[in-house]
């Protein structure tokens, strides 16, 4: 256990010694961040997305951290729907937040992004408070929560199956919506409601229901607290991403949540996509429709997209270039890749990603 401590320690050291440095870029960067427009292959290219839907290259790369606190707790809920909590790798998720956070971050330095230091802001919170939740949780899992599973019999009890229940729920919330909206008040409320409070392995039911109301109190108080904060800093994220395909079929029929906006002269046309998750969904449907994408909010150059794929299975040709990649703990002998590729390959790339045995976990549209 003190291995993946130490290894969580130094990802987070070196991830400190990387945001030390994007700290005093900031002033000096900040005035063409702010302004910067997303990279094109060339100076003549005028997309045809409106400049106020457009998005920066560099956030095809930020939005990994954002979207690993969706991966997680989805790992967490397949892990938990079987197992105890304790079987979940608190700190081996900790060391893989803070390992890709410093990759994609790299990454962006290295080919002179945008810094966009307010979305390095953001990460930094939502980072260090998962950071500090997952620290406390291992303690307490590997300490008293592994302790009630021996006394109990090694059995789940009514307490862990609400609570995997809700551990699904919440994370089909938050691939749509802001974590902090969830609504952890009610489930807190139906716990006490639902769930018997006398059963068999008691030790077991009743250590759960400690650990389920103390979680689900604190995120319901701290929720609260980010939302009123959110509402004070950010304006409200665009809930679609507009997109620029080379054709329309004749009789094209569009996917669920998908609408024109406009037609171009040379054949070409401009689509709004669901953004965030359901992005992947429609992306993928058009590419199997044999519908390109040609130009992503405003970007012809590269795109960030993570997979799954078995421990011994080696990529197919043409998959992009490997930014890093990832053990998963559930399913087994799996790994998650993230891939950089141009915004010109990824139709084809998703058209064939379940033929070549690969899993597309989430395309990470700016």
């Amino acid at each position: 256990m003190m291995w993946p401590l130490r290894k969580a320690l130094l990802t987070v050291t070196t991830t400190i010694a990387i945001g030390v440095a994007l700290t005093f870029a900031m002033p000096v960067a900040h005035a063409a961040a702010s302004s910067a427009t997303p990279e094109t292959p060339g100076a003549s290219y005028q997309s045809p997305v409106p400049t106020a839907d457009r998005r920066g290259t560099e956030q095809t790369l930020l939005t990994f951290p954002e979207w690993y606190l969706v991966h997680s707790p989805a790992e967490y809920a397949r892990i938990v729907q079987h197992e105890p909590s304790h079987d979940f790798p608190f700190l081996d998720q900790i060391g893989q937040l803070w390992s890709s956070y410093a990759t994609v971050t790299r990454e962006q330095m290295h080919d002179n992004y945008p810094l966009n230091p307010g979305y390095h802001v953001m990460i930094w919170v939502i980072a260090s408070s998962t950071t500090v939740e997952y620290a406390l949780r291992s303690l307490y899992e590997n300490t008293v929560g592994r302790a009630s599973w021996l006394l109990g019999g090694k059995k789940l009890t009514d307490e862990d199956r609400y609570g995997a229940q809700a551990a699904q729920e919440y994370v089909d919330f938050i691939r749509q919506e802001p974590w902090y909206l969830f609504d952890f008040g009610a489930r807190l409320r139906h716990l006490w409601s639902d769930v018997p409070m006398w059963g068999p392995d008691l030790i077991r039911k009743w250590e759960r229901r400690y650990a389920l109301t103390t979680e689900y109190a604190i995120k319901a108080v701290y929720g609260k607290l980010i939302e009123k904060a959110t509402r004070a800093t950010y304006t409200p994220a665009l809930m679609t991403t507009d997109v620029v395909v080379d054709r329309l079929p004749d009789g094209w029929s569009a996917p669920a949540h998908v609408s024109v906006l406009a037609r171009l002269p040379d054949g070409r046309a401009l689509l709004a996509l669901p953004r965030y998750f359901d992005f992947r969904l429609a992306a993928t449907a058009l590419a199997q429709q044999g519908i390109h994408l040609t130009d992503i909010a405003g970007n012809m150059s590269v795109i960030l997209v993570t997979v799954w794929a078995k421990d011994d299975a080696p990529l197919p040709a043409g998959s992009g270039r490997i930014l890093f990649e990832q053990p998963l703990a559930m399913p087994a002998h799996t790994r998650r890749v993230a891939l950089l590729m141009p915004v010109r390959d990824l139709s084809d790339f998703l058209a064939a990603a379940e033929k070549n045995g690969l899993v597309t976990e989430h395309v990470y549209d700016y």
